[in-house]
């Protein structure tokens, strides 16, 4: 192992996948713009990696949670519109406006914050509204959108709406009702507002068909590789790969138990392999006695519970021959997809990607660049 490569974990991402994913939404939602949720971290991926990618492609419109996001990313991409989801609030406004930064307003009382802003400022200030169709999560509700519809003329007088916006909460179930409903609510409230883009659809929802594109669509875990669609085949490239290196190999005996708590016992002679990788690099607890890896393409389980910086897989079905001290193992990518592990750990495939932790190194790889 090399003094440049001694971590053994890593995250390869792969930029000419993520590149490939947006083409994939910029043929499926357009005309219509493609925004880039980048959003804590990326998901994990590397928010400047991955924004300079997008931005190289074409893209012009990036999403944040955090303030904090925003102004990291500012440098990045500085002539981008960056938005900022989780709004304007008090302390927030010099730091909104000093970074060229659009709060996503999510109330009546977040309108008239940005707007008293723009008064102090002397300048009209652009905001994206959401509208709460039914998430009950942030955004107008029905009666502040009532509210604002009756007096639009003079609540939004010092901004300008450049995006209205709300959120699906079932756009991973194409089948799901409420998909329909929260169309049709949307539109209801677009009908009774001022004339501005809107955007209703994130991955999922770009899938759900043009209906639901409207002017701009945001997509994130389809951009990593994600499935947004639980049960149908995934159109996204794979542009993650979690691995981690073996440690050490041992034979044991029917009987033997491995890992904390002895929670898995050999029924016959098994082959084992201890990886470098745990809990503390994100691969969770739960996945003990449950989840599985891959080694050359070969998958194997994890027996035993997980622990912070060991995982143990009984490669017993595996040849010798590829699996040796040193070899990789792989956690998530070609051969685990991300839903696996989701589903082993059971969790969503956004929370395996953003729970790899900062100890394992990242890797960029682009092979188109290459």
């Amino acid at each position: 192992m090399s003094e440049d490569n001694f971590e053994t974990a890593r995250l390869v991402v792969r930029l000419d996948a993520v590149t490939a994913n947006y083409r994939t939404f910029v043929r499926r939602a357009g005309p219509a713009a493609v925004a880039g949720v980048v959003k804590a971290d990326a998901y994990g991926l590397g928010a400047t990696q991955i924004a300079k990618t997008l931005s190289g492609q074409g893209c012009e419109t990036f999403f944040v949670a955090r303030i904090s996001e925003g102004i990291a990313l500012r440098p990045v991409v500085p002539d981008a519109r960056i938005f900022v989801l989780d709004g304007a609030h008090p302390g927030a406004l010099p730091a909104l406006i000093g970074h060229r930064l659009t709060p996503v307003l999510n109330s009546l009382e977040e309108i008239a914050l940005w707007a008293n802003a723009a008064r102090e400022y002397r300048t009209q200030l652009d905001a994206a509204v959401q509208i709460d169709t039914g998430m009950s999560r942030l955004g107008l509700s029905g009666s502040a959108l009532s509210t604002l519809a009756q007096n639009a003329k003079w609540q939004l007088h010092d901004l300008r709406v450049v995006l209205w916006m709300s959120h699906l909460a079932c756009a991973n179930d194409a089948e799901s009702a409420m998909n329909a409903q929260q169309l049709d609510r949307f539109r209801t409230a677009l009908a009774i507002l001022p004339s501005a883009p809107a955007s209703l659809a994130s991955s999922g929802g770009v899938l759900l068909g043009k209906d639901y594109v409207f002017d701009m669509v945001r997509p994130g875990i389809g951009l990593y590789g994600g499935n947004p669609h639980e049960g149908h085949e995934n159109p996204f490239a794979v542009a993650a790969v979690l691995t981690a290196r073996i440690l050490q190999l041992r034979r044991i005996d029917a009987g033997h138990c491995v890992g904390y708590g002895a929670t898995w016992r050999a029924s016959r002679p098994a082959r084992l392999a201890t990886v470098g990788a745990g809990y503390a690099d994100g691969l969770f607890r739960t996945l003990g006695n449950r989840g599985g890896a891959a080694i050359a393409g070969i998958r194997v389980p994890i027996v035993g519970r997980v622990s912070m910086d060991l995982i143990t897989l009984d490669v017993s079905a595996v040849s010798e021959a590829v699996c040796q001290t040193g070899a990789e193992v792989e956690f998530f990518g070609d051969s685990v997809s991300l839903e696996d592990v989701a589903k082993a750990a059971s969790t969503a495939n956004y929370e395996i990607l953003t729970s790899v932790s900062a100890r394992v190194p990242r890797q960029y790889e682009d092979e188109a660049a290459a």
